[in-house]
């Protein structure tokens, strides 16, 4: 029998899935009783807390196998993961910088790639993290940042646009999901830097920009 599920601050679909024993966040996602979520959340890896997932049933698989043989089952397994591009205070890439990843128990080192980009596989289940960015031929501290992660609310949510300024260098004051003089103030920076008119109002417009700058 199906199964409602109400999703909590910091799950993503990828664990949700695994929780319930399915190999796959797509299974859930593209269950025909999540049609309504689907086209709320068109995009899968932002959802929201409150929002109602329909967990279907696992359907088992018989294999017939003869005895004395020997067979191959292969296991599709899902991987997570953990993506973030840094930018210097002028939007330009940290290009090919070393960096230090802790998240949970397992801690990676590598170098971003010429986009700023670094790319980790991590478990489904971490909320947290702690990244920090190695300063090269620069005297001083590193630059270190504490991660929420699977926390970014989806764009449509005040909160979610909130976040995304914060993450872009814009002061926007606590993400508590009201827009006031703190947040108005980020928003009319934000337009005014990218073209738009600066009024301070979150307009599609506005979303639309905020969403193709941050990238999702």
């Amino acid at each position: 029998m199906a199964t409602t599920h109400i999703v909590k601050q910091g799950e993503c679909l990828a664990g949700i899935a695994k929780k319930y024993g399915f190999y796959s966040w797509k299974i859930i996602y593209e269950y025909p009783e999540n049609r309504e979520f689907k086209n709320k959340r068109p995009n899968p890896n932002i959802i929201f807390p409150g929002d109602k997932i329909i967990i279907p049933d696992i359907k088992s698989k018989v294999e017939n196998i003869e005895t004395g043989k020997k067979i191959k089952i292969k296991l599709k397994i899902q991987h997570t993961y953990l993506r973030i591009i840094l930018k210097d205070e002028g939007g330009n890439p940290l290009a090919n910088v070393p960096y230090k990843l802790q998240v949970g128990n397992a801690n990676f080192e590598g170098n971003t790639n010429d986009k700023g980009l670094l790319e980790n596989k991590v478990p489904s289940n971490i909320t947290e993290g702690k990244l920090t960015v190695i300063k090269q031929n620069v005297l001083g501290d590193n630059y270190t940042w504490m991660l929420k992660i699977n926390s970014l609310d989806p764009i449509e949510e005040i909160t979610g646009v909130q976040a995304r300024l914060t993450n872009l260098g814009y002061r926007c004051g606590s993400i508590d999901g009201i827009i006031g003089p703190h947040t108005e103030a980020a928003i009319k920076i934000f337009q005014r830097k990218n073209g738009l008119t600066p009024n301070g109002q979150l307009n599609e417009e506005t979303r639309s920009k905020l969403n193709e700058v941050y990238g999702c």
